[in-house]
C-alpha cells in the first residue's frame, strides 16, 4: 500500500486509540483496536432506538436488558443499507461510545475512527456523515471505507484449508470475493489488494429484513398476527430456517391443501415454536413437531395471554431464505445470489475470474442459515465453467468478520497513518475534498 503523500506517511495527528466501527442496519459492531485484534474485542450493538408497548425507550446496547418484545417498535437509522437518519444514530452512538457507562467507550479527540459504508453509497449522505464525523463528533482523525473490503485483511488462507497466518501485519488478499448478505441486502464485491473493482459489484436487494418481512405475512396467515411482532418473528426465523437442498421435493412434502386434502406432513421437516408470554418467559423456545399438541390458528396478536401458544412450522422455514435463490418467487425481478455472483464476476477481465471463483467468502447474518453455502456453492458450480475451482466458505463468525478485518488493519499503525484524514486536513480542505479523497486512497 502506497502512502498517499511524504506528509500523510507520517504519523503525526494520528492516534495512538483507534475505533473501529462497522455500521450495520440491524447491528453495529464496533471496538477500540488492541495490538493484537481478536474478536472478542468486537461488541455487538442493536443498532435501533425502540418503543416498547408501555412507551418506553430502548436505545442501541440497551435492547439487550429488555424483556418484553411484545408489540415492539422499532427506528432504524439505516436503510436499503444506507445511513439516512443521523438524529437517531447520534443518539445511539453517543449512549454506545460517549456515554459513562458505554460499551466501547472513547474520547473523540484522542481517537480514530474507521468507519465502514455499504457500496455505492449517494454523495450526500457520504457528505453527512463526514461532516457529523469531524464537526460535531470531532473525532481527531477518520476514515470512511467499503465494509466488504476489510475482509480482506482478515485470515484468508485458513478459510479454505490453508496454514494460518496469524498474524495481522500481513497485507490484503491479492483476489477477493466477499458475498456481504445482512439485513438490508446482499452485495457481491470483487477485490484486487483489498480494493473494490467498482464495476463488477452488484446488489441483490434482498436481506434478512425482507425475509423477516415475508414470514411475517406467512405466519399471519396461517397461523397467529404477526405484522406488529418483528422481533418475535425474527427470533423465530433464526432459530427454525433453512436453505433446502430440493425446495420443491420439501415443499411438496410440508404442502397441506384444504380440509379435503388427505396427505400427510413429513414430520422430520416440522417444528414447534412455542412463543414468549412476556411473563414467565421472555425467549421462545423450539420443540420437536407433536401433532398432539394443539397449536395457534386465531388472528390474535401475541400479548402477555399468549401463554402456552404454539406455532408450527413446515414449509415456513426454508420458504423465506429460498428468495435468496429465486426472488421471482415472490415477483422480484431480480436473478437470485448464484446468478448475481456469476454476473459480478463475468465483468472482470478473464484472467481474473479463476481467482475470484476459487476465494469467495460470505459474511453478514444469513450466512448463519444452515444449508446456506451448500446451497450457494452447488449452484455457482453448476453454472461456472467446469475448468474453474469453485470455493466457498464463510468466517467462523460472519457477523463481526468485518470488523475484525478493519481492526486488523488498523493495528498496522503505518499503513492505517495512509488512510486517515485528520480533522486539521479536513477543516483546510473541505467537504467537498474529503469525498474525492476517500474515493480514490481507500484501504
Amino acid at each position: 500500500m502506497a502512502p498517499r503523500s511524504a506528509k500523510a506517511a507520517s504519523t503525526a495527528g494520528v492516534k495512538n486509540q483507534t475505533l473501529v466501527i462497522d455500521n450495520g442496519a440491524f447491528t453495529i459492531k464496533a471496538g477500540v483496536v488492541a495490538s493484537s485484534p481478536t474478536i472478542e474485542d468486537c461488541k455487538v450493538i442493536p443498532n435501533c432506538i425502540a418503543k416498547d408497548s408501555v412507551k418506553k425507550v430502548w436505545v442501541g446496547s440497551q435492547l439487550d436488558q429488555c424483556k418484553d418484545f411484545g408489540e415492539m417498535a422499532f427506528r432504524r437509522p439505516v436503510e436499503k443499507g444506507y445511513l439516512v437518519n443521523w438524529e437517531a444514530e447520534r443518539a445511539i452512538w453517543g449512549h454506545s461510545f460517549l456515554a459513562e457507562n458505554a460499551v466501547a467507550k472513547c474520547d473523540p479527540h484522542e481517537t480514530n475512527l474507521l468507519l465502514t459504508e455499504a457500496p455505492n453509497c449517494p454523495q450526500a449522505l457520504q457528505t453527512n456523515t463526514d461532516q457529523i464525523i469531524f464537526e460535531e463528533f470531532e473525532y481527531a482523525s477518520y476514515c470512511r471505507t467499503l465494509a466488504p473490503t476489510l475482509n480482506a485483511y482478515n485470515d484468508i488462507p485458513s478459510l479454505f484449508g490453508g496454514p494460518s497466518s496469524g498474524d495481522s501485519s500481513q497485507g490484503p488478499a491479492e483476489c477477493l470475493l466477499v458475498v456481504d448478505s445482512g439485513y438490508s441486502h446482499t452485495t457481491v464485491t470483487p477485490l484486487i489488494n483489498g480494493h473494490p473493482v467498482q464495476q463488477a459489484i452488484r446488489r441483490l436487494d434482498i436481506g434478512g429484513k425482507f425475509l423477516t418481512n415475508y414470514l411475517k405475512e406467512q405466519l399471519s396467515i396461517r397461523a397467529f398476527y404477526a405484522m406488529d411482532e418483528t422481533w418475535i418473528v425474527n427470533e423465530i426465523k433464526e432459530a427454525t430456517s433453512f436453505v433446502s437442498d430440493n425446495f420443491s421435493r420439501d415443499l411438496e412434502r410440508t404442502w397441506k391443501g384444504g380440509k379435503t386434502d388427505r396427505r400427510s406432513m413429513d414430520p422430520s421437516l416440522l417444528v414447534d415454536y412455542v412463543l414468549p408470554d412476556f411473563e414467565s418467559t421472555f425467549r421462545g423456545v423450539v420443540r420437536p413437531y407433536d401433532h398432539t399438541t394443539p397449536k395457534m390458528n386465531s388472528r390474535a396478536p401475541v400479548t402477555s395471554a399468549s401463554r402456552d401458544k404454539i406455532v408450527t412450522l413446515g414449509n415456513e422455514r426454508f420458504a423465506a431464505p429460498e428468495l435468496l435463490f429465486n426472488p421471482s418467487d415472490v415477483g422480484m425481478k431480480e436473478a437470485g445470489l448464484p446468478a448475481v455472483i456469476i454476473e459480478s464476476v463475468n465483468a472482470l477481465p478473464l484472467g481474473l475470474r479463476p481467482s475470484m471463483f476459487a476465494n469467495t467468502i460470505v459474511v453478514g447474518g444469513n450466512a448463519l442459515i444452515p444449508g446456506f453455502l451448500e446451497r450457494l456453492r452447488r449452484e455457482v458450480r453448476e453454472l461456472t465453467p467446469s475448468e474453474y475451482d469453485v470455493r466457498i466458505a464463510s468466517p467462523e463468525d460472519p457477523i463481526r468478520s468485518t470488523w475484525l478485518g478493519g481492526a486488523r488493519l488498523a493495528a498496522q499503525h503505518q499503513n492505517l497513518a495512509n488512510i486517515l484524514v485528520t480533522r486539521k486536513e479536513y477543516l483546510e480542505h473541505g467537504a467537498s475534498w474529503l469525498l474525492r479523497r476517500f474515493a480514490t486512497h481507500g484501504p
